[in-house]
Parts: C-alpha cells; structure tokens; sequence
C-alpha cells in the first residue's frame, strides 16, 4: 500500500510532503500518546493521530515514520507544516475518525504488526 493509496481510502487531504505520496506503507499505528508510537511503532509505518502539535512531527522522525494522519479534521499549523516538508514526510487530513480510520486501513490489508510477548 502506498500513501496514494491511503488518500483514497480515507478520502484524505493531502497537507505536507506532497513529493513523497508514493512512499510504500508497510503497518499502521493509531494514537494520541506518543510514548506508545515510540513503543509500538513498526517500520514503514504510518502514524494516525488526533494529536496535533509539534511533538508529533518530532516523534514521527525519530521513528521513521512514512506518513502522518491527522483525524477528525485536525489541521497542523504552519510551523508543523514546514517542519514535515523540511523532513519530506507526508501529513494527511481525514475527517473520518481514529477507530473508523483505523478500521478501513486494516479492511483494506493495512496491519499493526505484531506484538511480542
């Protein structure tokens, strides 16, 4: 699954890394709370997330994360804007919810991975 891809499941928008849409997507993960993308996040992943500020962003390229969904219609900012374009790192928009986002990604062949233990 590309980001392409994603755009069209969720009927998302495309706000930041427009150049990077192709980007292959391998696993998904979905929260609000950043210490759990640090610890459960896989490779090509792409993060969805109600939370919107600059720590997103910064956690996103800690963990090579490939792209970025903002549910329920949140919008970053200008400075988290530029702060993803400068990283190539594509943000999307959906004004689908975090569960129904989720939902339709894993119905569409998009996993979370598996956790040890």
């Amino acid at each position: 699954m590309t980001v392409n891809d994603i755009i069209e499941i969720l009927d998302a928008t495309p706000i930041a890394g427009k150049d990077r849409l192709d980007n292959e997507v391998k696993t998904a993960c979905g929260s609000d709370m950043m210490s759990d993308v640090l610890a459960f996040a896989k490779t090509q992943c792409v993060l969805l997330t109600g939370l919107c500020n600059p720590q997103v962003i910064r956690t996103a390229e800690m963990m090579d994360i490939v792209a970025i969904i903002f549910v329920r219609g949140k919008t970053p900012d200008e400075t988290m804007i530029k702060m993803a374009d400068e990283m190539e790192l594509p943000i999307l928009t959906t004004n689908h919810r975090m569960f129904s986002s989720c939902g339709l990604l894993y119905e569409h062949g998009l996993t979370g991975g598996i956790i040890d233990g």
